[in-house]
């Protein structure tokens, strides 16, 4: 399976998709395309390294979100994607966009949603004064971090932890098992029944 990978920053995210699944030949996925809204992200230059297309849509080249997404599908559909990953992309799609790929695309959130939704997971968990806090990998829908939870993973917090070493503990989940649930969903190994998604053989941990 073909996928497109959409990001806006950094792209550590990625980089532990083309490691885990584009890389060895033995896993059935190819990652087709890297999009970005940010000519200068990480991501862009982690993808050429990898020999992966890339791609640039910037928001302000196109007079309004719906022909922004419109962009981005056009590039989705040009690389023959079929399973959109968004790895710290940091547009909100639109509902057509959406339903158009109903599905068929994934996020990453830093907390064990629906608790800490948004921007700023990690900060607001540390500053509301949890004990656990986590990583959410869900079905995009049309309303903010609020579709089908895939698969959940609990990170603790330390007395002694800060912004940083909390977004550390987290993003070493978040590597270890996105490309888990991208390997899930592109083998045909999930399935959704209204909110609740399963998982074969066994749950992602």
């Amino acid at each position: 399976m073909r996928i497109a990978v959409l990001a806006s920053g950094f792209g550590s995210n990625l980089q532990a998709l083309i490691d885990q699944l584009h890389a060895p030949p033995e896993v059935p996925i190819e990652i087709g395309l890297v999009l970005s809204d940010r000519p200068k992200a990480y991501a862009l230059e982690r993808a050429r390294k990898a020999g992966i297309p890339t791609a640039i849509v910037r928001f302000r080249d196109y007079s309004d979100r719906r022909a922004f997404d419109a962009a981005i599908a056009e590039q989705i559909e040009r690389h023959g994607c079929e399973l959109i990953v968004l790895a710290g992309f940091m547009r909100i799609l639109g509902p057509e966009f959406v339903r158009r790929y109903a599905g068929r695309v994934l996020n990453i959130h830093p907390s064990l949603l629906p608790a800490f939704p948004g921007t700023h997971g990690i900060r607001d968990a540390l500053e509301y004064g949890v004990k656990v806090t986590g990583v959410t990998v869900h079905f995009v829908e049309e309303e903010v971090d609020a579709g089908p939870v895939i698969a959940q993973v609990p990170v603790f917090v330390d007395p002694e932890d800060t912004e940083e070493t909390l977004a550390e503990k987290i993003h070493a989940q978040e590597h270890r098992i996105y490309p888990q649930v991208v390997l899930a969903v592109a083998e045909g190994r999930v399935r959704v029944e209204g909110r609740r998604v399963f998982v074969e053989p066994e749950e992602i941990r």
